[in-house]
């Protein structure tokens, strides 16, 4: 096999959810050796502006800091970039420009891919996500186009599934807040999902495979951390054409 892509990580948003895909990047690596693990550069940044507040209109937009990064890990060493933050993914063309010939690699599109392999018979999927993610339609117009409806909280449990993100965040995750986010998940299903999206990589350190169970059937869940840690082995592991500009 030749070489192994650098990796190059657009990190920071939030620190955790960096650290949790580092990890997991690493246990997924079949190694036997330091050597055989991957050059992973990560530019961990969390001064990136809120990509919520900026697909609100509220804030500054964070394109300019993701294109610095990108052109930072690339002046690195970086041959392949990801950015384990769904909602940065609004703003992912600044990468794109920022870092020409480089391929990216779409956590959007990575999680659809997942969900559609792990259940492929699919009508409709729950959106655990952030507002800026949803406002945004990232996952509503990609589901759509794979014909899959994508279902979301009402507003009132919006609320608390942002209360958990943040709780993350801040480093403050609790049973209560795990909890508080399963009963969500749950009235998505009795709404109709057939497969649950942790659509934020804040959620896979709440909400996790096997903890909700819909008469007496366990629900898919399908984390966004997961699925780009694959397609990143994938494109880094394979042929030059392996790696995507999705």
């Amino acid at each position: 096999m030749s070489r192994a892509r650098t990796i190059g990580v657009i990190g920071g948003m939030g620190p955790e959810a960096t650290v949790d895909f580092f990890a997991k990047l690493v246990s997924a690596t079949p190694a036997t050796r330091d050597q055989d693990h991957l050059r992973v550069l990560i530019d961990n940044d969390p001064s990136v502006p809120d990509r919520n507040a900026a697909i609100a209109g509220e804030g500054p937009s964070p394109a300019p800091r993701l294109a610095l990064m990108a052109r930072g890990l690339v002046a690195a060493g970086a041959e392949l970039l990801v950015m384990p933050c769904n909602g940065a993914h609004a703003f992912a063309d600044a990468v794109r420009e920022a870092a020409p010939g480089v391929p990216f690699l779409s956590l959007i599109d990575a999680t659809v891919a997942a969900t559609l392999a792990r259940t492929p018979d699919v009508r409709a999927v729950g959106l655990l996500a952030t507002d800026g993610t949803l406002s945004a339609r990232l996952y509503h117009d990609a589901f759509e186009r794979a014909g899959v409806a994508a279902l979301t909280p009402s507003e009132i449990e919006q609320r608390t599934v942002m209360a958990a993100i943040y709780a993350v965040k801040a480093g403050a995750a609790s049973e209560e807040r795990r909890a508080a986010l399963r009963a969500v998940a749950e009235r998505l299903c009795q709404a109709g999902a057939e497969a649950l999206i942790n659509a934020c990589t804040e959620l896979p350190l709440l909400l996790r495979e096997g903890e909700v169970v819909m008469s007496g059937e366990v629900v898919p869940v399908i984390d966004s951390t997961d699925a780009l840690v694959r397609e990143t082995l994938a494109a880094a592991r394979g042929p030059a054409e392996a790696a995507r500009d999705a």
